[in-house]
């Protein structure tokens, strides 16, 4: 991409990047009441049937989802002008969505600086193997990785390693800031949980808030999946790597019926947000629309976004994620530089 093209297009943006105080304590009042709300009609309808309560669950995690995206945008510090009210209402829905604040900040603004980098993996991001890479490796990090790939892993597990395990421990080298807001998150969690516990029972909190927060981690995962995996992504080198290329060639647009964008807060434009994130979520789509160029991104859809469940590696020569099958018959050229995989046409709308 041409710098003139880069400039002009960080300037369409633009004007999108204001927040709007009013915008964001609507989006706060029409995202907390109604989970709230859900929460107490799942109780009371566990009176009636337990499959009246499930599909209260269900919408109820979305909530959560469209919750994550207020805190996403606080630690953008996109969602309210000042810093600290970002900084408090960030830590709040960081304890709603199990996410501790300033650890969630850190690891997620690397991975918007690093984000299609292929030497610099590893920090917020999905683990992503080369097919050069997978096929140099030893069998058991090979086993490891496929384990790790599995759907049934990565979204079964994953939610669990996540939210419960992973966001309760302070990285290591974490300045003492991030560590006390985790530690403040973890008391706060706990505190929340007990109340409610002592106010419905650990049966009926376990019935009611086990699955808010399964559907809710799972689909969490499966977004920031399915945003960054796509067919003829983008990835590159740090010599070739480019930070608006990864943005909108690196990043999906995911075309969502319009209940279902609204939940997720919007955040299917994913390429506006990579490409600008101090954009709130409330104006991805005005930025989306007022700008030609984004509009070009790669769009994926329910139906097609499923086909990334069989991505596995990215093929460097062909510029692609690849499935494990398509690379089994290049297994015993282990030690040597595989041939490059044949070509298959783009099936994604928008490319």
């Amino acid at each position: 991409m041409h710098e003139s093209n880069i400039a002009t297009l960080k300037k369409n943006v633009a004007p999108y990047e204001k927040n709007d105080t009013k915008s964001s304590i609507r989006q706060l009042f029409n995202t907390l009441v109604p989970f709230l709300l859900l929460w107490f009609a799942a109780y009371q309808s566990l009176a009636v049937s337990y499959w009246l309560t499930l599909p209260l669950l269900i919408i109820a995690a979305g909530f959560v989802i469209r919750t994550f995206i207020i805190f996403h945008d606080c630690c953008h510090q996109s969602f309210f002008k000042n810093r600290l009210a970002n900084d408090i209402l960030g830590t709040i829905t960081g304890v709603i969505t199990l996410c501790p604040y300033e650890q969630w900040k850190h690891s997620h603004s690397i991975h918007h600086a690093t984000s299609s980098n292929l030497d610099k993996r590893g920090v917020g991001d999905i683990w992503i193997l080369t097919v050069e890479e997978y096929l140099s490796s030893p069998l058991w990090l090979r086993i490891a990785y496929r384990i790790y790939r599995n759907p049934f892993v990565m979204f079964g597990l994953g939610p669990i390693y996540v939210f419960v395990l992973q966001y309760r421990f302070n990285r290591k080298g974490a300045r003492a800031k991030e560590r006390m807001n985790t530690y403040l998150t973890n008391v706060a969690i706990i505190a929340l949980y007990a109340l409610m516990i002592w106010a419905v029972g650990w049966q009926t909190f376990l019935l009611i808030q086990g699955p808010i927060f399964f559907i809710s981690g799972l689909l969490g995962i499966w977004l920031f999946y399915v945003q960054h995996q796509f067919e003829d992504s983008y990835f590159e080198n740090e010599e070739e790597w480019s930070y608006v290329k990864a943005a909108v060639e690196g990043s999906s647009y995911y075309k969502l019926p319009k209940p279902l964008q609204w939940i997720t807060g919007n955040i299917g434009f994913h390429h506006v947000h990579h490409l600008s994130p101090k954009v709130p979520n409330y104006n991805l789509e005005k930025a989306h629309n007022a700008t030609p160029p984004l509009q070009k991104a790669t769009t994926i859809t329910l139906a097609t976004s499923l086909k990334s469940l069989q991505f596995r590696l990215w093929d460097e020569r062909n510029k692609a994620f690849v499935s494990f099958k398509e690379i089994k018959d290049l297994l015993d050229k282990t030690g040597s530089a595989p041939e490059p995989l044949p070509r298959r046409s783009p099936s994604l709308e928008g490319k």
